[in-house]
């Protein structure tokens, strides 16, 4: 007997992310997977994470229903640390605790977007906040992304054309998936352009204290409270932490809390206290970070050296100044989904560049990921891939 009862009819137009069925292909031990967005789980502080652990089940309101917003210790610290990000007062009603920023997206887009809402999204796009907008039913426009990141101009050419966006989203610093940053005087006309318009800027930050040479520029939120901060703790300690935030204006919290309090009450205070320890460990956390900078740093140059020695002119890629991605094009007309079986063949894996595509493009395209293996397997990675090029 089959089921036809039916399902809510905002699924037909969702995909599971290609990313993440691609992670069940490159399981195989003989993979090196350039594919996963995944920071270097040796890199973690385990010992640290476990003595914070340790501490906080001392006593026994750790494992007791916190506050919806988040664990009031933590928001302190997040408060304070994006006050110093952006440079004026964030005040704690102003920051909200997520199950990673990816929740804080997701419950966003219920309070800011009404079906058929305009998003503007960057081309090519994070494929988590695709998911997001589709799944709220959104208008999704892209705007393409350049060396300096989003072309705030063509944006502004939408806008004289009578285009109104509720929402604008940026992942401003070491771009997933395009490797780039928003350069300054762009942050500051898109602050200037949604104060002007109206609209929201939604500034995803996950990756912006993972600089190699020099800090990320100021923070979009620093030129207007029309922005909305997001970031996490994911990239910096663990992933397994699910510890998130937005910095928002506190209506905007206000509808978010009565949001999560449907979807799952509150967050874990037993990891939102072991995340405040950490972020509260300045010296020590100021030596863990710069190590993982260290480490990606040498892993990005290595990616990239090896990529324009094996391919010089046949293939072009970003210059990694951060984060955890390289984003590379063959010059040549090949078609990185048709290459990816073959690649796996070979033994190397990578996402396709279509998968970051608003629409049908990027078919030259594909995102590279350097922080989950040392430099001398990155190589031999690049020399798999080159060999099922040929």
């Amino acid at each position: 007997m089959s089921l036809t009862t039916p399902l809510a009819g905002k699924l037909a137009g969702l995909q599971s992310s290609a990313i993440r069925d691609l992670l069940k292909l490159t399981a195989r031990a003989d993979v090196i997977s350039l594919a996963g967005g995944l920071p270097d789980a040796a890199l973690m502080p385990r010992e640290r994470i476990a003595v914070a652990a340790e501490s906080a089940l001392a006593g026994a309101a750790v494992l007791q229903y916190t506050e919806s917003p988040g664990l009031p210790a933590l928001r302190a610290v997040i408060a304070a640390r994006e006050t110093a990000r952006i440079g004026r007062t964030v005040p704690v009603d102003e920051v909200f605790i997520t199950h990673g920023s990816q929740q804080a997206l997701s419950l966003l887009a219920e309070v800011l977007l009404d079906p058929g809402a305009l998003v503007i999204v960057e081309d090519p796009a994070y494929v988590g906040a695709l998911q997001v907008f589709r799944a709220a039913g959104a208008r999704i426009v892209a705007v393409p992304l350049d060396s300096d990141g989003m072309r705030v101009d063509v944006l502004e050419d939408l806008l004289i054309a009578g285009e109104r966006p509720a929402v604008v989203h940026t992942v401003s610093n070491f771009h997933n998936p395009g490797g780039v940053t928003l350069a300054p005087e762009r942050r500051r006309r898109l602050a200037e352009l949604a104060e002007a318009h109206g609209f929201w800027v939604i500034e995803d930050d996950p990756y912006g204290e993972l600089w190699f040479d020099q800090p990320a520029p100021d923070p979009v939120a620093s030129y207007s409270p029309q922005v909305i901060r997001l970031s996490s703790v994911s990239k910096i300690l663990a992933p397994a932490l699910r510890v998130g935030w937005m910095a928002a204006p506190d209506r905007v919290c206000r509808a978010v809390e009565l949001l999560k309090q449907g979807a799952d009450l509150c967050g874990s205070a037993l990891t939102h206290q072991i995340a405040a320890d950490l972020l509260t460990d300045t010296d020590w956390l100021v030596a863990h970070i710069d190590s993982v900078r260290q480490a990606y740093r040498a892993r990005a140059n290595a990616l990239v050296d090896a990529v324009r020695t094996t391919f010089t002119d046949r293939v072009r890629c970003t210059d990694a100044a951060g984060g955890m991605f390289v984003w590379a094009d063959f010059t040549d007309g090949t078609d990185t989904s048709a290459l990816l079986p073959k690649a796996l063949e070979a033994g190397v894996a990578y996402v396709p560049g279509a998968a970051f595509a608003v629409s049908d493009s990027y078919r030259n395209s594909m995102r590279l990921c350097f922080t989950t293996s040392d430099e001398a397997v990155l190589a031999a990675a690049i020399d798999r891939l080159a060999s099922a090029a040929r």
